[in-house]
């Protein structure tokens, strides 16, 4: 709960934020009537309303568990950086079009100088935003504030090589180019809501998250205890801010409930060691069998059957079925 807290104060400085770049940048449109400026002021319309749908997706994704939702309201994150990817396109589609118009008409520009320090202010603030709003994200596994993130770095980048159109239209005074940078910058807009899209959809579908599991298997091949003999069946879900893990642990079969209950405190209090509070751990202990022997470490075991030969290391692949490990896994 405290994490979620903590990513929904972040959202509301981005929700402000981006409302306050947007009036900067419709001003810097009116003063100079450039459609390139234009194209970076109808992106931060996107801004403002990511920003909003995703407070309102963190507010709600903060709720406690229910009755109705055991595992939490994370999953509302995925619904909200969805909204946001297609907003994203659809605004790209939308400056597309406006370019295309000003290219065959190309109208005139005024105080362009004044636009460039105005708009060049916005990518300072942006970058600084995005960049802090991406690392709470992944500190507090927020889809949501990863995904605003990403799209307030991305709105700098567009914004830098606006900027750069706008200094060679000073220079030269060709009016096409400011078309051209409208244009050119609106495909790479589209591209950045696709991603966000398809990132979304990932999660909704519970797509495995390579990245996380590798990290996860790295951690647990460090840190293993020798009587967790074995590990299977691993699987981790994203709720939010929040990381459902389940796996099965296979420990000496002589273990009494509690001393296998402490094998599982041990794994819970690393994984929660590395990963944070915010992680649901559901393990499943299993019982050692013959052929576990080979693979199992533990030199004072009492009931060994055959002598050991070698410790399986984990892998994402062999740690994620549900087959127990023998030594010609």
């Amino acid at each position: 709960m405290k994490t979620a807290r903590q990513n929904l104060k972040v959202q509301k400085y981005i929700a402000a934020l981006s409302i306050s770049l947007f009036l900067v940048k419709m001003a810097a449109w009116y003063i100079t009537g450039s459609v390139a400026i234009l194209t970076d002021a109808l992106e931060s319309t996107v801004n403002v309303a990511a920003g909003l749908i995703g407070l309102f997706s963190l507010y709600v994704s903060a709720k406690p568990k229910d009755i109705d939702h055991p595992y939490g309201h994370g999953k509302i994150e995925f619904i909200s950086a969805a909204i946001e990817g297609t907003l994203i396109m659809v605004a790209g589609g939308m400056i597309m079009f406006e370019a295309y118009r000003h290219l065959q008409s190309p109208g005139e520009i005024k105080k362009l100088d004044y636009g460039i320090y105005l708009v060049a202010f916005t990518a300072v603030l942006n970058f600084l935003a995005g960049t802090y709003c991406i690392r709470a994200g992944k500190k507090g596994n927020s889809l949501a504030l990863v995904a605003s993130g990403k799209h307030l770095v991305s709105d700098t980048y567009t914004t830098l090589g606006i900027i750069a159109g706008l200094i060679l239209l000073y220079v030269t005074g060709w009016k096409w180019i400011d078309s051209a940078v409208a244009l050119l910058f609106a495909l790479i807009i589209i591209i950045t809501g696709y991603k966000i899209i398809r990132s979304s959809v990932a999660g909704i579908m519970d797509e495995v998250d390579e990245d996380l599991l590798r990290r996860m298997v790295e951690s647990l091949n460090k840190h293993r205890h020798t009587n967790w003999i074995d590990l299977h069946n691993l699987r981790i879900i994203k709720y939010g801010s929040t990381l459902h893990l389940d796996c099965h642990l296979t420990v000496p079969w002589y273990f009494n409930v509690h001393e296998a209950h402490a094998e599982i405190d041990a794994l819970s209090e690393m994984v929660r060691r590395d990963y944070g509070e915010s992680v649901e751990l559901f393990v499943h202990s299993d019982g050692c069998l013959d052929f576990s022997c080979p693979i199992c470490p533990k030199q004072d075991c009492p009931k060994r059957k055959h002598a050991f030969v070698r410790t399986i290391n984990w892998t994402m692949e062999n740690i994620s079925g549900n087959q127990k490990h023998n030594v010609n896994s």
